[in-house]
């Protein structure tokens, strides 16, 4: 397994800087310009950022999420661990304990030998001793493999070619030569296309690099079905336990078991003979498998989607005489294409009718049609407002906050970030939406099929960092009842509108300044008709 991930990934780095090569071969000799400083400042700059980044996120993690590395862990975790160090010839990695609710796992630093690993709360209450130690060996998986390492090598050509890419287009206006200027506007937008085209690879090599910390996770502990089920629980969240909020330790940008930027989880309990029902799990997957814009998300993503790797992990499940883990065999009873592209429609055609109308308006003002490029920009902000309109109440739908539990809705298909189903739902707070973070204002709630990630959403950026710092840790352990709209952007989460906590109704101002910002906009866009009435 070590040979062929180190064969794809050493062929992908040498394929980017191949790539990289050419651009600057291009530059020296049709330019005349050499570039040797400017990428010799930028590896400086990654060296140093490489070489610091732990330390700060040391800091990071204990100033702003309160992670404590010394900390107790369980003893089975803990053995574990040393044996996988033993094994690897590595030295132990610092263990970080956030004391949060809501299940999250990661890792960083510069090599195998100086790893740290993080865990919440979540993880060690919501997870089997099995589970837990095959969620750490996926992370254990990316300090064995230098994943962090070879990301930052990667990612050094990206950084490059954007620097030529901006280097070009300040120098095209100053050069005397016409030549030059040609050579030069060519060349910086084949430095701009390889500058997106390799994002995309190296967000391509971080997907495989998280197969690969599942195969090695399945290998050292010889368990697949585990490592799927604790997958099932941290990613969709469908799991059999409760979180308790007691500290479970003392009782026995980095890599995640999932993506960091979509750490919104979703915890549905689901009992079939005390394990976890594989008809809820085939419900979660729908989505994933069905839903066009799961497709988009990933191709986007540093991880692959839950899913895909729940069945790479069952696929392998007979090599360790257990049977698959989950056999996803539901069939599809219609096509999501139509809905993914009027949802695309929906979501562009605000932008798109503003650009064109401003750009016939600006033609007409500039033929001295005045009346008729007032009368132009008019319909065009009235046309925008229309469309606009109809994007917020797909996404705020403002009828039939039905009842509804966390299960039921895990199980929607026909929803996105664009497409919203308005529900109420009522849990108990069991942590923060970015677990630990102090500055959070979002929460994770559960009920009595499970946890979900609530959006807290004021208009005002500041507001909801004040919320998070003072007002968003009073609510941990209490009961809420929450109004607003459920989506999927890849991951489950609810908007809230409105919610109750200790018997008193809070309201998100969002929706509503939105509305009336709407009006204020129709207002102005009849404004322009008075000047030629």
């Amino acid at each position: 397994m070590k040979k062929n991930l180190l064969g794809v990934s050493l062929l992908t780095v040498t394929g980017l800087y191949v790539m990289l090569s050419a651009v600057i071969i291009l530059v020296t000799v049709l330019l005349h310009q050499p570039v040797i400083i400017g990428i010799g400042i930028s590896i400086v700059v990654l060296i140093i950022q490489f070489l610091i980044s732990p330390f700060l996120t040391d800091l990071s993690m204990k100033w702003f999420y309160k992670a404590k590395f010394n900390q107790d862990i369980p003893e089975y975790l803990k053995s574990f661990i040393e044996d996988v160090c033993k094994k690897e010839n590595m030295k132990y990695p610092r263990i970080g304990f956030i004391d949060d609710g809501a299940p999250n796992a990661f890792t960083y630093g510069h090599t195998k030998n100086d790893a740290r690993i993080i865990i919440t709360r979540g993880i060690l209450e919501l997870l089997t001793e099995d589970e837990v130690k095959a969620v750490v060996g996926h992370e254990l998986g990316h300090a064995v493999h230098y994943d962090m390492l070879f990301m930052t090598v990667a990612q050094l050509v990206p950084l490059v070619l954007y620097g030529i890419y901006e280097m070009l287009i300040r120098s095209d206006n100053n050069s005397s030569s016409n030549n030059d200027n040609s050579y030069g506007a060519l060349i910086a937008i084949i430095a701009y296309i390889l500058y997106v085209i390799s994002n995309y690879i190296i967000l391509w090599l971080s997907r495989t690099r998280e197969y690969y910390a599942d195969s090695y996770s399945i290998e050292i502990t010889q368990k697949p079905n585990s490592l799927a089920s604790a997958l099932v629980k941290v990613g969709y969240g469908l799991t059999t336990a409760k979180s308790t909020g007691k500290h479970s330790a003392s009782k026995s940008n980095a890599l995640g078991i999932f993506d960091s930027k979509s750490s919104k989880s979703l915890v549905v309990s689901s009992y079939e003979n005390g394990q976890i029902s594989k008809d809820h799990i085939k419900q979660a997957m729908k989505w994933e498998q069905w839903n066009l814009w799961a497709k988009w998300y990933e191709f986007n993503s540093t991880h692959p989607l839950i899913s895909k790797r729940l069945l790479a992990i069952s696929a392998r499940s007979k090599e360790f005489n257990e049977e698959p883990y989950i056999i996803f065999d539901l069939e599809k009873t219609e096509s999501y294409v139509d809905d993914f592209l009027i949802e695309i429609l929906i979501n562009f055609i605000p932008s798109l009718v503003l650009i064109a109308g401003a750009i016939v308006a600006i033609v007409e003002f500039c033929l001295e049609k005045v009346n008729t490029g007032i009368i132009i920009t008019s319909a065009t902000l009235l046309l925008t407002l229309i469309f606009s309109l109809i994007k917020f109440n797909r996404r705020h739908p403002n009828k039939n906050y039905e009842p509804r539990k966390v299960r039921d809705l895990l199980g929607e298909v026909k929803v996105s970030n664009i497409t919203a189903v308005p529900c109420s739902l009522e849990g108990e707070v069991i942590g923060r939406g970015d677990p630990g973070y102090i500055f959070n204002e979002d929460m994770t709630i559960q009920d009595d099929t499970g946890l979900i990630f609530l959006d807290y959403n004021q208009p005002l950026f500041i507001l909801n960092k004040i919320y998070g710092l003072f007002k968003n840790k009073n609510n941990i352990g209490k009961t809420v009842k929450v109004k607003g709209w459920y989506r999927r952007s890849p991951v489950p989460y609810v908007e809230i509108r409105s919610y109750e906590v200790d018997g008193k109704e809070k309201k998100i101002a969002t929706y509503t300044l939105s509305k009336i910002l709407y009006v204020l906009w129709f207002i102005i866009a009849l404004l322009p008709l008075l000047l030629i009435i």
